[in-house]
């Protein structure tokens, strides 16, 4: 358990696009995932975004969000870390 802000939501769209939304405000079913690239593989290893959002996500589309997840990694860690300076 952390809180929301230290999370990384994916979410499954109504077009049934599965993406990284940094933002949190993207319509359709999401899931939470701890900031790291280790959190996303175990993740992907145990299938838990499939069960989270009630979808199959295929694997090239875990190919994907491996990449980007990796790329908004330092981006999200920037953001957290300022904000906790405040």
């Amino acid at each position: 358990m952390m809180p929301k802000k230290e999370l990384i939501r994916i979410v499954k769209t109504p077009e049934d696009e599965v993406l990284i939304d940094l933002t949190g405000k993207k319509s359709g079913r999401g899931a939470y995932l701890c900031g790291k690239v280790s959190c996303f593989k175990l993740a992907q290893k145990n299938k838990s975004l499939d069960r989270a959002l009630k979808h199959h996500v295929k694997p090239e589309i875990y190919e994907q969000l491996a990449e980007d997840f990796t790329s908004v990694e330092n981006e999200f860690l920037a953001v957290k870390e300022q904000s906790s300076d405040e």
